[in-house]
Formats: structure tokens, C-alpha cells, sequence
């Protein structure tokens, strides 16, 4: 064997190798992503009654809206919290880098008219890109992205309100990969506070559109017989942290499924590939080891006929 067979050879060993790695990766995210999805479907009707509750209700306040902190719309938007939901691993395709870049493209809008932008971000992917470019996240939560608790999404959501409350942002904007199926998924963007012009009340959460569109014909007819008690402001100020606290932990649990999702395919893209590098390779020292006998025979034939 010659030593660019040897070399082809080596080669495909180290494809074959590397090619192992990745279905087992692939195995290993189509388990977790089962999992996932579980996890999603049993919270998305908690999360849509949870939404639904709070936009009747802010419905029902009306101009009453405003009597607490929490509920108060800033007189002018002077500065934006961007929270950006990413992952703490890479090998997911464009999973992480197109939150990155739709936060980023969102941050450019609000700067360009005159608003100061805050940065969060879940995953050490998106805080590491962030420092990267020089825009340090006042949050940072890492660690838990592959199965994150409610406990992580509570934690995240007292900071943001914390910000809106105190002053520091006028607004707060969420950014995560939203789960269609394994195969796809989508950036969303969604306004958290202030309630005023939060996702909930523009009736565009897509999971929950056709439920909440029911339930808001069956209550239509009947909306002037609805009696709040205590009244709906005192109620808003009890479920716009459990609103917040659940649309987070909805993100997160969406983003984690996306990630698998993106992962998983990823992977079955690389090991597809692998094999056909594998069939190139193979192909390639079939041709040196051709060449390399029909060299021999000539050299064979032309040293029987120099005998003759």
C-alpha cells in the first residue's frame, strides 16, 4: 500500500469515527427533544388560561390599568430590556445564532430611535457572543437550558419586572426559538411589559390563538354579566407575575425542545454527509489502488518484453 492509500485510508477511518459520533448525538437529542415535547404540551393550557386570565382582566380594568407600579405604561421609552433565550452548547445548526442576530437586528431599531437597550441572556451561547461584541448582559443564566425548572424561569422574571418597576426599562422584550417540530422552528419575539403592549393583548400567541378565539366568543356575549371581585386592577397586580413568570418559562421550555429539535437534525445532516464523504474516500483509494496495480502490470509486461 502506498502512502496516499494509507493516508485515504486514514482518512476514512477518521470519518467512520466522527460519523459514530454524530448518530449517537442524533440518538441522544431525539430522546431528550421526546421529552421536551412532553413537557410542553403539558404546559401549554396552563400557560393559555394563565394569558387569557390576564387579558380579560386588563380588559376589564381599563384606564384602572395604571394604579400600581407594575402595571403603570412609562411616559416615554427611554430605555428597552432585550432578554435573548439561546442554549449552553453549539452543534445546533443556526438554533443559537438567529436569536443572536434578530436581538441584535431589534437592539439596532431601538438605539436607532434613541432608546438605551439592556441585555439578558439565557445559555452561554448568547452570553459569550454578547461579551464578544461588547455588549455585556446585566443577566447572565447558564447551566440549565437542556431542562430548565420553573424555578429558573421564576428568577429570571423577578429580575425583568424588577427592572421594569425600578426604572431601568421602559419595556421588555423576550427573543427564543419557538417549537413546531423537529424540523422547524421560528423566532419569536414577544413584548412582556408593559401589559399596556404586551403579546397577549395583540391576540397573537399562535398556540393558544384558536382556544383563546373560543373561549372569547363564549365570553363575548356575556362580557357586561362578568363582576371581578376584588377588582380587576388588584387582581392584574396578583397574575401579571404568574403572566411574566409562566411566558418565560414557556420561552424556555419552546427554546429547549427547538434545540433538540435543531440538534437532532444537525447531526442526521452531518452523518448523511459523512457517508457520502466515506463513499468519495472509498471511491478515491479504489482508483490509486487501480492505478497503482495497472502500473505494476506494465512495468511487468515491459520487463518481459525487454527479455525478449
Amino acid at each position: 500500500m502506498s502512502a496516499s492509500q494509507r493516508d485515504v485510508k486514514n482518512r476514512i477511518g477518521s470519518v467512520r469515527n466522527i460519523q459514530k459520533i454524530t448518530r449517537a448525538m442524533e440518538m441522544v437529542a431525539a430522546a431528550r427533544l421526546r421529552r421536551a415535547e412532553q413537557r410542553i404540551e403539558a404546559l401549554r393550557p396552563y400557560a393559555g388560561a394563565i394569558r387569557r386570565m390576564t387579558r380579560q382582566a386588563a380588559e376589564a380594568a381599563g384606564s384602572e390599568i395604571s394604579g400600581l407600579a407594575i402595571l403603570r405604561q412609562h411616559e416615554a421609552e427611554n430605555s428597552v430590556a432585550l432578554l435573548l433565550v439561546t442554549g449552553d452548547r453549539g452543534l445546533a445548526g443556526a438554533f443559537n445564532s438567529q436569536i443572536i442576530r434578530a436581538g441584535l437586528r431589534a437592539a439596532r431599531e431601538h438605539e436607532g430611535d434613541g432608546r438605551a437597550v439592556l441585555y439578558s441572556a439565557v445559555g452561554r451561547r448568547g452570553v459569550s457572543t454578547l461579551n464578544f461584541r461588547g455588549k455585556e448582559p446585566v443577566g447572565r443564566y447558564v447551566g440549565f437550558t437542556d431542562r430548565p425548572s420553573y424555578a429558573d424561569a421564576r428568577e429570571i422574571a423577578e429580575e425583568l419586572i424588577a427592572a421594569y418597576v425600578d426604572g431601568k426599562a421602559d419595556r421588555v422584550e423576550i427573543f427564543y426559538n419557538g417549537y413546531i417540530s423537529p424540523l422547524t422552528q421560528e423566532v419569536r419575539r414577544e413584548t412582556l411589559l408593559p401589559l399596556q403592549q404586551a403579546t397577549i393583548l395583540e391576540g397573537s400567541d399562535p398556540e393558544d390563538s384558536d382556544h383563546a378565539d373560543a373561549a372569547d366568543d363564549a365570553h363575548s356575549s356575556h362580557h357586561a354579566l362578568v363582576e371581578y371581585e376584588p377588582d380587576p386592577d388588584e387582581i392584574l397586580a396578583r397574575l401579571i407575575p404568574d403572566y411574566v413568570e409562566i411566558s418565560v418559562y414557556r420561552a424556555l421550555l419552546e427554546s429547549t425542545a427547538s434545540e433538540h429539535g435543531a440538534r437532532m437534525t444537525a447531526m442526521r445532516n452531518a452523518s448523511e454527509n459523512a457517508g457520502e464523504l466515506i463513499e468519495d474516500l472509498t471511491l478515491e483509494m479504489n482508483r490509486a489502488r487501480q492505478a497503482e496495480i495497472t502500473q505494476e502490470i506494465m512495468e511487468v509486461v515491459a520487463g518481459a518484453e525487454s527479455l525478449t
